[in-house]
């Protein structure tokens, strides 16, 4: 049996994950009853009429932030996103996003998305078409900025990946936040390996990094070397679809699902402590943690499982379009309606259909007690 990688010393360019042992630690051996770590939720961009509901903007955050003030849950709103249309969105009404939210929450921290800019003909990467959008970002304070994954950056080699992360990095003066895609998120995408991984992790300006993941566990592979290496770096999941297993591990959530399920996920991250634990909200009479929460696990998933049900082409994209019914059904927003230009639409049916995929969350939410 060949040895695996336990120092990173050894990573090379092309190491596998297959070959390190972090990609065979199990879920088991990371669960923490004690950490309650924060919730990044990507807000969503309403609309109405094809223009921005301001109103509708500001009152899906009230309504997450009223959940996460309930169970003492950190929320951190992540701005101009998918769920923002960020590629969607001209620089004008990016800034706007962010100014409005400023105005409407001047003392919260924020992340912001960026991407690159005008790239669609570029014969190589250009990491200057991420500074048009970092410069608008970087006017505020308190925030975070997440670079976003772009087709450029993603075909480069695992070097030449990291020099670019490198050279974006020159330009931050907030902290940094990097970002992996699997390719069951759009085709080109590539994961970090483990030494593109080490090499991000290490630098002084990345606080940490999101991962979007369908098809392989890189999450799980993410926190167990940050865990086994002491890393001052937060794996932030970015699994819509096994929102679980983040609260299980005590790692940041950076999803879209929470801007759906927002009472759901923060109770479930308080439910998940043990009463010992100094972040505790609501403690158990049995003093251990509440094992009720495997069942609001499964009420929020059969939730997002649908809000994130993937179309005929293999892509969840269009789980904007199924968010915005969903606060609209909640009476929180005025219309469910996407960006103008967005082509990631729902069918007419979709009403309906989150309708019924709302009924066993809002049920198990009345049974346990779980306002908003």
């Amino acid at each position: 049996m060949k040895t695996l990688i336990e120092n990173p010393e050894q990573l090379t360019p092309t190491t596998q994950w297959h070959e390190t042992k972090w990609a065979w630690t199990g879920e088991e051996e990371l669960i923490d009853h004690t950490t309650k770590s924060r919730l990044c939720a990507a807000a969503l961009l309403p609309f109405k009429d094809r223009k921005p509901d301001w109103d509708g903007f500001v009152a899906s955050i009230q309504w997450m932030q009223k959940s996460a003030d309930s169970f003492g849950v950190e929320l951190v709103v992540v701005l101009n996103a998918d769920t923002g249309y960020i590629f969607d969105l001209e620089d004008s009404l990016y800034a706007e996003v962010l100014q409005r939210f400023r105005a409407a929450f001047p003392k919260s921290k924020f992340i912001a998305g960026i991407t690159a800019r005008d790239a669609q003909n570029d014969s190589a990467f250009r990491a200057d078409r991420y500074r048009r959008l970092l410069d608008i970002v970087q006017l505020h304070d308190n925030c975070e900025v997440m670079i976003m994954t772009s087709k450029g950056l993603s075909a480069l080699d695992p070097e030449a990946c990291r020099d670019a992360y490198f050279e974006i990095a020159e330009w931050l003066v907030r902290p940094g936040i990097v970002h992996a895609l699997e390719p069951a998120f759009v085709p080109w995408a590539k994961p970090f390996n483990p030494w593109l991984l080490w090499q991000l992790a290490n630098h002084p300006k990345f606080v940490g990094g999101k991962i979007s993941t369908l098809d392989e566990p890189h999450f799980l592979y993410w926190a167990a070397m940050c865990r086994d290496l002491k890393l001052d770096f937060e794996p932030h999941s970015g699994d819509d679809f096994g929102i679980a297993t983040a609260i299980q591990l005590g790692c940041p959530l950076l999803i879209g699902a929470a801007v759906s399920a927002a009472p759901l996920i923060c109770a479930a991250k308080d439910m998940w402590l043990n009463n010992d634990s100094p972040n505790k909200k609501h403690k158990t009479e049995a003093g251990c943690f509440d094992t009720r929460v495997y069942k609001v696990f499964e009420a929020l998933q059969s939730l997002e499982d649908q809000v994130f049900r993937l179309d005929h082409t293999g892509s969840a994209a269009a789980y904007k379009h199924s968010t915005a019914h969903v606060l609209h059904q909640l009476g929180i927003i005025a219309a469910p309606e996407t960006h103008p230009n967005c082509k990631d639409l729902r069918g007419p049916d979709e009403s309906a259909r989150m309708a019924e995929a709302m009924r066993r969350p809002i049920r198990m939410a009345q049974q346990l007690g779980i306002d908003f």
